[in-house]
């Protein structure tokens, strides 16, 4: 089961308590479900949802996923000739043997009648459509069952140790997968869940003062704004208990602002992937030193295994790096379509979706995506490495490194920082990673940002950071 069956747990034990709110909208336990329950009957076997952040955006989910139904989560803000794509695809792989019935608006096939309760379906059925991220590129589609779900749950539930009496605010787009779990989790936990209507620093700021927030479920670029406003607004953020960060490693002036701005908070960092769902993961208590630059990504998620693998399948020594490889019951089942065959690879049940690096004390290190890799000089260069050495440099708050063409090199290694104050040169950005960096995987051009190169959903995009060189974009200037 993923959440429907505890969702009637809840609202029969406490019906009138808050469940989901969303832009100051509330539904209780009872009325939740009692909301999901009348749109079972009208809900096809697959449910093609694309819908900005509301209740009603919870309350269409839930019946969308009832009985064996499944349910594809659309980002709205994608361009429409890109959602049919994506629809017209899901109707092609779509089971053929559906009940008859017009598909009702959003549907690509009709609903069984007999189907028409709001219960969790059999474990090993499916019941989610995952899709990567993408703006213009049609982006790949995987499977998950009911029961990797239910394991999920259980596995961060313990390691983030979530209580029915948390109050999370994940204050990003629910079509994102990070805030699409966070609401099913806090639904299968019985924790009562908030969002915003699109991802606003003072209505974030209001729901962690009004509404008793504990808990941020968000990426590092939205902490760094909550944190760092937070601070110089004095919003008071002494109630949140915990914080947990993905998408990308948090650089360590997001890290300051953070813990001065939510001075008894947690700071969770876990690595993941939408196809293998938790890996692995770390907290750092309040007042916890940390290593400036450090690439650990914490220990295993409870039910994981992590080895390192090289491309043959064969396991690395301690220390070396190669594919992150993962055996859980947390896995996704695979692809619909966009598999190119590297995209999410098994050797014999240990499985990477190309992600790079090594294992030390049993502490898993997070060097990036293979893809991402940038060779100079037959140096293999992760640009992770590189921004996480460079956002240690005192007067830099964060930073983004990328592999420009060279004639000579094939690429150099460029980067581009955002100042917290004052003025640096290229010079002491060199000087202040000498110690961290090897001269090989120095950057060897420096540039200022206005402001970091993000996707829609507050990703750090290299790709728009070359752009922006390429095309003398008035956000980013050379330094000297």
């Amino acid at each position: 089961m993923p959440f429907l069956d505890r969702l009637r747990h809840w609202a029969g034990e406490r019906p009138d308590a808050t469940a989901v709110v969303v832009a100051g909208q509330r539904l209780g336990w009872a009325g939740l479900c009692e909301a999901a329950a009348a749109q079972v009957a009208a809900a096809p076997a697959v449910t093609v949802l694309s819908e900005h952040n509301s209740v009603q955006f919870a309350v269409a989910f839930a019946a969308a996923v009832a009985g064996e139904r499944q349910c594809a989560v659309l980002d709205p803000s994608w361009p429409q000739q890109l959602q049919d794509t994506i629809t017209d695809r899901i109707r092609a792989a779509a089971p053929s043997a559906v009940a008859g019935g017009s598909p009702a608006p959003g549907s690509v096939a009709g609903a069984a009648a007999a189907e028409v309760e709001l219960i969790d379906g059999p474990a090993d059925s499916r019941f989610l459509i995952g899709l990567t991220s993408g703006t213009t590129a049609v982006p790949k589609a995987f499977t998950r069952t009911r029961r990797s779900w239910q394991k999920s749950f259980e596995a961060s539930i313990e390691f983030f140790g979530l209580t029915p009496q948390d109050r999370t605010l994940a204050p990003g787009p629910l079509a994102a997968s990070l805030n699409l779990y966070a609401l099913a989790e806090c639904l299968y936990a019985g924790s009562e869940f908030h969002s915003l209507a699109r991802f606003d620093v003072g209505d974030a700021h209001a729901a962690v003062v009004h509404d008793g927030i504990t808990r941020l479920v968000l990426v590092p670029t939205m902490l760094r704004l909550l944190s760092e406003r937070g601070l110089s607004g004095g919003v008071d953020a002494s109630g949140i208990r915990t914080i947990i960060c993905a998408g990308s490693k948090l650089d360590a002036r997001t890290l300051e602002a953070a813990r001065r701005w939510a001075p008894n908070a947690t700071i969770f960092e876990y690595y993941g992937a939408s196809e293998l769902s938790f890996v692995s993961g770390a907290g750092l208590l309040p007042g916890q030193a940390t290593a400036p630059g450090g690439t650990g990504i914490g220990r295993p998620f409870p039910g994981v295994e992590v080895r390192i693998l090289d491309d043959a399948g064969a396991e690395r020594p301690d220390g070396r790096d190669g594919n992150i490889c993962v055996r859980s019951g947390m896995v996704s089942e695979g692809y619909l379509w966009g598999d190119d065959g590297d995209a999410l690879r098994s050797f014999a049940g240990w499985y990477t979706v190309g992600d790079q690096g090594y294992v030390a004390d049993g502490t898993l290190h997070m060097l990036g995506r293979r893809s991402d890799m940038i060779i100079t000089a037959g140096t293999n260069v992760y640009p992770h490495e590189v921004e996480l050495a460079l956002a240690s440099v005192p007067g830099v708050a964060s930073a983004v490194a990328a592999g420009r063409p060279d004639d000579i090199r094939g690429q150099r290694v460029v980067a581009a920082v955002v100042l917290s104050h004052g003025g640096v040169t290229a010079t002491q950005l060199t000087a202040g990673v000498e110690d961290v960096l090897p001269r090989s995987k120095r950057p060897l051009e420096f540039f200022a940002l206005a402001e970091l190169p993000v996707t829609d959903r507050g990703k750090l995009s290299r790709q728009l950071l070359l752009d922006w060189i390429a095309g003398n974009d008035p956000r980013i200037r050379r330094l000297g």
